[in-house]
Parts: structure tokens; C-alpha cells; sequence
């Protein structure tokens, strides 16, 4: 009978485990929830990959399994040995090999054992990769004072842009998709709203209503206001952005899900939603330009491995450098497991086998 090995990937939002033969051939597959230790709690963490576990194997005996590996967001060593009494429970002789789910990202998109990884999804970081391993990384600070770039940063300065258009007065007819563009571009209220001062982020990138944003920023202005406030009406504009700031601080991960409508706006010509997009580029690319130096840069994370206007741009900034789209992580951790076992010809090759998106 061939030997197994098994892969993890082991996240904030879900847990993948991937069961490969060393050739490459998927013999197993299972999500569960989320498996990061840090975010979660050990015992929800160590739940969702013994379930995925199980599921994963099915009726295959886990006495085939000759090596594994658990790549896990929120690195915590008492993970280690729990684990090992997962593994032991389903028959499996060791433990997995331990660590962080970055180099996994990275080996998700390139056989190459030097590199760097560029990760935006509802967090942002870039690391530099070295023999596989985690090197140098910057940002990754987390939504409140980092990840320039991620899904939550370009959701949270799209809710920003519109609080403040409302702030500075834009009708509450402007969430109204078929509202006009002079409802969309009032007068300015005050000389402070004529002039902004130079250099701020009203200077570079106006809101809707605040004089001077450019015509047809309103789809993004909708589709943020529908997000928050659906059929919901508040009788005047400062009520307006109360409402979505009152709504917004009660569970701020709805931040992040403005991503996609900023996207989708871009998408569509909306001024405001494009430069967010831009500076969200230029802000990821800046981070990669921190610890990049030579080999492959891997993009990962959802907003650069979706198409859209992000990546695009992205890419576009990248030019010259061999960019390579992350895929099947919990594959990626499969592989680096069975690579230790084969030959180095025969892992690269293989590599595509292992982290093939289903």
C-alpha cells in the first residue's frame, strides 16, 4: 500500500487538511473551523483540526502516514503536543512537524525554497523566505494599527470616505443607486470643506460632497450604505454617518467586508473606490519592497489571489519581478511534508500535483 502524507492549514476562518500519496495524488480532503490557537483558544483550535483530520482520512489507516505537517496561524507551542495525541489517535505514529502558516502561503505558490510572499486578505504582511523558512517580516500589526492594504484596511478607509461625505453634509438621497450626480456633488458647505489642507487625505482623495470629489462616486457611497443600513433611512446626513459609526464600532469585522464592494465599485468607474484601490496597492507593494530581494514573490490571501482591481493593480507595480498566485495551502503543507522524502527533481515536479485548487 502507498505511503501517506498530511497536510495542514490551519487558519483564523477555517481549517483545511489535505491527505496526498508521494506522488502527488489527493486521497483525502476536509475543511473544519477555525484553527488558530491565538484567535480562538487552544481547545476550539485543536477541535477543528482533529475534526478535519478525521474527515480527511476517512477510512484510510493512519498507519500509512509517513509524514505530516501542520501549518498554524497563531503559533502556539502547547499546540505541539496536542497534536501529537490527535495524530496518536488516529493512528498516525508522529506528530506533525510544526509551524507557522506563512512559509506554507509561500509554498502554496512556488517550489522555490528562496522567496518572498505578499499576503492581503483580511490582514496584510509580507516575509521574506529563506530554505522554506520564515525570514524577515513586515507589517502583519494586526487591524488596529497595521496590515496597510488588507481587506479590512480598504473596507474601513471606504467607510471613512463616506462618514465623512456625510459628515460635510452629501444628501441621504445619495444612497439611492439611481440618485443623480448633483445629488452626489452638492455645493461645499464652508471655506474648510472648498480647501482642505494640503497633503491630508481629504487633499488626495476628496469624499463625495466634500467640494471638488469628482462625479460618479456614488455607486460606492450606496453600496457601503446599503451594507450598513439596508432599507434604513436616517432623516438627515450627520444621522447618516452616525448610524454607520454606531454600527461599524459594534462589530468592526463588517469592515472588512466592504472590501469586495470597494472592488466592485473600482470595477465599475467609481472615482473614490479607485484610489482607494491605488493606495492600497501602493501600500502593499511598499511592504514587499521591505523585505524582498531576489526569487519568486507568491501573492496570497484573497484580495490578491481574486481577480480584481487590486491584484491588478498589484501586479502591475510588480512588473519584472516572477509573480506567482498562492494555491492549495493545506497541498503546499502536504508537499513540504512528502519533500523530505523525495528527491529534489521529483518534489518540484510534483509541486503542482500537491497545491492544485480543487
Amino acid at each position: 500500500m502507498q505511503s501517506l502524507v498530511v497536510g495542514v492549514d490551519a487558519g483564523a476562518t477555517s481549517t483545511r487538511v489535505a491527505v496526498h500519496t508521494l506522488d502527488g495524488t489527493r486521497v483525502g480532503y476536509a475543511r473544519a473551523g477555525a484553527g488558530n490557537p491565538t484567535a480562538h483558544g487552544l481547545a476550539k483550535a485543536v477541535s477543528a483540526i482533529e475534526t478535519a483530520l478525521g474527515q480527511a482520512l476517512g477510512s484510510l489507516d493512519g498507519s500509512r502516514v509517513v509524514a505530516s505537517l501542520a501549518g498554524v496561524a497563531g503559533h502556539v507551542e502547547e499546540m505541539v503536543p496536542a497534536l501529537a495525541k490527535v495524530w496518536a489517535g488516529h493512528g498516525v505514529a508522529a506528530g506533525p512537524r510544526y509551524m507557522g502558516d506563512v512559509p506554507i502561503a509561500y509554498a502554496a505558490g512556488s517550489p522555490e525554497p528562496d522567496g518572498s510572499l505578499l499576503l492581503s486578505g483580511t490582514g496584510a504582511v509580507a516575509a521574506r523566505i529563506a530554505g522554506f523558512e520564515l525570514g524577515v517580516v513586515a507589517d502583519g500589526l494586526g487591524w488596529l494599527l497595521g496590515d496597510a492594504g488588507s481587506g479590512f484596511w480598504i473596507g474601513r478607509e471606504a467607510a471613512r470616505a463616506v462618514v465623512d461625505a456625510f459628515d460635510r453634509g452629501l444628501p441621504v438621497t445619495t444612497l439611492d443607486r439611481t440618485a443623480t450626480d448633483a445629488d452626489r456633488d452638492p455645493a461645499p458647505r464652508s471655506g474648510a470643506d472648498r480647501d482642505p489642507a494640503p497633503g491630508t487625505k481629504a487633499d488626495r482623495d476628496p469624499a463625495p460632497g466634500a467640494g471638488g470629489a469628482a462625479a460618479g462616486s456614488g455607486l460606492l457611497v450606496a453600496l457601503v450604505g446599503e451594507h450598513f443600513l439596508g432599507d434604513e433611512r436616517p432623516a438627515a446626513p450627520r444621522a447618516v454617518a452616525d448610524r454607520i459609526v454606531r454600527l461599524a464600532q459594534a462589530d468592526h469585522m463588517r469592515l472588512a467586508e466592504l472590501s469586495s464592494l470597494v472592488s466592485r465599485a473600482a470595477s465599475e468607474g467609481d472615482p473614490l473606490a479607485a484610489g482607494i484601490v491605488r493606495e492600497a496597492a501602493g501600500h502593499l507593494v511598499a511592504t514587499l519592497r521591505r523585505v524582498h530581494t531576489s526569487g519568486p514573490v507568491v501573492l496570497a490571501g484573497s484580495v490578491l489571489t481574486s481577480p480584481g482591481p487590486v491584484r491588478q493593480a498589484v501586479t502591475e507595480l510588480l512588473a519584472g519581478e516572477q509573480v506567482k498566485t498562492a494555491g492549495e495551502a493545506a497541498g503546499a503543507a502536504a508537499w513540504l511534508a512528502a519533500r523530505d522524502l523525495l528527491p529534489e527533481p521529483d518534489a518540484k515536479a510534483l509541486h503542482a500535483a500537491f497545491t492544485t485548487t480543487l
